[in-house]
Formats: structure tokens, sequence, C-alpha cells
């Protein structure tokens, strides 16, 4: 700890910068009292000298308040939300928010291996120009009036029947829409958890858990991840200490891995889950690029203790903000309220659009043609990569995602620096694992990595 303390600047700017950080992190609020001068002292392995001095310059700035005998409190009003501050401190190169930055500002000169969805030309274009249209001459309620609570009936409905595809049977009043997964699973944070309540996540998993985690103020664990689900013996473990509220996953195509949950594994997680009265929340955002479908935690379970949703951004339109959430009925009628709380009506124009897309039999030839095409990328980009010594974790059978291990142990984020400067946006893998011990790994996404660009940069960072 001494180290990250000296290599930040002074050790006495540095102890204040960690209690900024801790207050801006919300770790620390107003009246909470400050660890004593002896107990940070022996925690950083630094003189108790530094931390008095550190203490009383944060007194002067009127950040925290000195009560003689007492010790030192946090003071003044409570500060702005400072997301960077939250969680364990990451190269600000690299981490999830950079990434995610990075790729929603890029233009069209700067490629996005990193990134987590399609390109524009791979979207059903036509289809979605024809149904704006149609909504175009659509009565004046449905283009400016809010949604109902539940959201659009008949998408509901055709919600429900192809979840019924998959093995989930949900009826139509049990699903709810949102504005997407992501204020899904913010949704659902707000109903199941309390600040300080234990969350398990796969490690690695996609970053934006543990940024939406870390904002509800959620304590955080990893399990680790394996080719067919998560280590369950782990998984076991982790309940067992830390006893969780939550689990959030993805049990189809997994983001990053690729990997698949097996039959075996789902039933021993939903063993486990009933013994330590653990949620689950399933989200299936990629089902549809799925050729067979594969195990569904909610089909085992039927929606009892698992929550499932999911989202239209990856196959139709990430501009076209539709999701879902399928859960027990009493959770519904109080996600509603959560969701008139937080957004009051629904996207509803979002809805119809999604509504007239799905209905129309030009989406499911669009996914036939879109599976296609990511087979060919996925064969293709890892052909290239191979060629590079850069090794696929497994083979995915499906889905845009290939978790590759780098060659002789080479850290993933310098070659994210490296790319970075020629325009290149990557995914370095400690950005999806909470233990940082992806250090060697990089997501790629394959539709986004077909520019041979990509392997001129990649050759360069990997010689030097």
């Amino acid at each position: 700890m001494e180290n990250a303390i000296e290599a930040s600047g002074t050790r006495i700017d540095a102890v204040m910068e960690l209690v900024r950080g801790r207050i801006a992190g919300r770790s620390l609020t107003p009246g909470d009292r400050l660890p004593s001068i002896r107990a940070l002292a022996g925690s950083l392995g630094l003189s108790t000298s530094t931390i008095v001095e550190a203490y009383e310059r944060l007194v002067a700035e009127g950040v925290i308040v000195s009560r003689p005998g007492s010790g030192f409190y946090v003071a003044g009003a409570l500060a702005p939300l400072s997301m960077a501050e939250i969680g364990p401190r990451l190269d600000r190169a690299v981490d999830p928010f950079w990434v995610s930055r990075q790729s929603l500002a890029a233009d069209d000169t700067v490629l996005k291996p990193g990134c987590g969805w399609l390109p524009a030309d791979w979207m059903p274009q036509a289809g979605l120009r024809r149904t704006l249209r149609q909504l175009a001459r659509a009565g004046n309620a449905d283009l400016t009036d809010y949604g109902t609570p539940l959201g659009l009936p008949p998408l509901r409905q055709l919600l429900a029947r192809r979840m019924a595809e998959q093995g989930i049977d949900v009826s139509p009043e049990r699903i709810l829409l949102t504005e997407s997964g992501t204020q899904a699973i913010d949704l659902l944070c707000r109903l199941l958890i309390e600040p300080g309540d234990t969350v398990l996540v796969d490690d690695p998993c996609y970053f934006n858990f543990h940024a939406l985690l870390r904002a509800h103020r959620a304590r955080i664990v990893g399990v680790p991840y394996t080719p067919s689900g998560p280590d369950v013996e782990r998984f076991a473990a982790a309940l067992a200490e830390h006893r969780p509220r939550l689990y959030i996953t993805n049990s189809a195509l997994h983001n990053p891995t690729g990997a698949v949950l097996s039959p075996v594994v789902a039933h021993r997680v939903l063993k486990l889950a009933d013994q330590a009265a653990l949620t689950i929340i399933e989200d299936d955002i990629f089902a549809d690029f799925e050729h067979v479908p594969a195990p569904r935690l909610a089909a085992f379970d039927g929606l009892e203790r698992v929550v499932h949703i999911g989202s239209f951004s990856k196959t139709l339109s990430a501009s076209m903000r539709c999701g879902f959430i399928a859960a027990r009925a009493e959770w519904i009628e109080a996600l509603i309220d959560l969701k008139i709380a937080t957004n009051f009506g629904g996207g509803r124009m979002g809805a119809e659009l999604v509504y007239g897309l799905l209905r129309d039999g030009g989406y499911r030839k669009h996914m036939e043609a879109l599976r296609d095409r990511l087979g060919h990328a996925r064969r293709e980009v890892g052909g290239r990569l191979r060629r590079l010594g850069i090794v696929p974790w497994v083979e995915p059978q499906a889905g845009m995602f290939l978790w590759c291990r780098l060659p002789d142990e080479i850290d993933a984020a310098d070659i994210a620096r490296d790319a970075l400067k020629q325009n290149v946006v990557l995914a370095p893998g400690n950005v999806f694992s909470l233990s940082q011990s992806a250090r060697g790994y990089m997501r790629f996404n394959v539709a986004q990595s077909l520019d041979g660009r990509l392997l001129e940069v990649l050759s360069a960072a990997l010689r030097r």
C-alpha cells in the first residue's frame, strides 16, 4: 500500500487524495468518523506524523473537522457522486468508463474492436426505415403520449411467445418493458438491494455490471467463470462466506467469454441459490444470436428465484432503446412503481418500433443472415489473431465476441494504450475482471475487427 501512496505524489498529498476519494465515492459521508491516526498510519505503512499533517490540512480546507477527544469527522454537504472513485483504482486509460466513452465518442475514422455493438451496416436499416414510416402515419397518441406502466401490450404478448420457445413460461402481465437492459438491471437493484449488500458477478463479466453495482453502493464479489458456467465450488464458497443478495450473469453467450452455461452447472447453481435464498438476474440480451437455444436459468427455475431480462440494442438498434423484465408477479407490481418514480412513462415509440420489426418476417431473415455473417467473421478474425499468437479461450458457437489470451504474458492494457495512438479502441481483459486477473486477455468484437488495420496495429504493438 505504501508503494501506491508514494507513486501518487508526496505521502501527505496522497493521504489527502485518499480521503477525498473516499468522500467523493461516498464510502465516507458527512458525519462519518475517519480512521484514527494510528489505525490509518498502520494500514498505509506510514508514520503517524504524516497522517496528522494530512488530516490537519484537510481540516484547514474544510473537508473534515476535528473533535478534540473524539477524532476527525467528514464535514460539509454530501459530495457529488464520482464514479471514478468508486471501487478499486484502475488506470484511467483502460478502465470500463474510458473504453465506453472512447467507443461511443469515436467517429468513422476510429476502429472499435473493443466495443460491444455491431457496425451500422450490419443492422436492419431498411426495416427500421420502413417501420418508422409506418409509425409516422400512426395516431397522435402513439406519437406524443406516455406509454402504459407495463408497456405496449402486443409487444409483451409477443415477448411471452418468444420466451416460451426458450422454455420460459410467463404471462404478458409478468413482463415489464423498460428503456433498455441497463435500466432493467438498475430498477432491479433499486428493488432488491440496499447499500452495502453483497452481489455476486462472474469473473470476468460485462464491465457495466461493475459500474451499476458500484453506483448502488453494493459490495461486489467475483466468482471465476469456466467454459461451462461459474465455478460451482467457488460459487458455493462465496455464498457461504458473503451471503449475497443477488447474482447477475449471462447464461447464454456469456459476455465477454462467449461461453455457454451447461445444464449440469445450471441445476447446481439453482440448487445452491435456493438453499441460500439468492436471487439471480439473468441477462439474455444476446438470445437472438444463438443458432440453438442454450439452457436458461429462468426456464429451469420457473421465474421463482430468477429474473429474466433482455433488450434489442444488439440486434435492431442501439439508438432505439427498449428492454424488458420478466419476473414474479409481486415484483412486477413493485417495479412498476419504481419505473414511474424514476422514468414516469415508458418509451412508447421505441416499443412500437420494436413491435413493428419483430412481428415482421424480415426480422427472422435479418437474424438468419446476421448469424451466418458473424460465423464467418469469427472464423476470419480468429484465424488472423492466431497468426499473431492471440488464442481464443473458447470457440464460441455464436455471437460477436472472442475472448483471447495474448502471447508471452503481455499486458493487454499496454497493447490498448499503443493501439489508441493509432485510433484503435481495444477492450483489455482487466476491465471485465473484478479480481484484475485477466491482465493477459482481451475481448474482440469480430464484426468490428475485420479491417486490416487492426492486424497491423496489433502486430506492431506485440513487437514492442
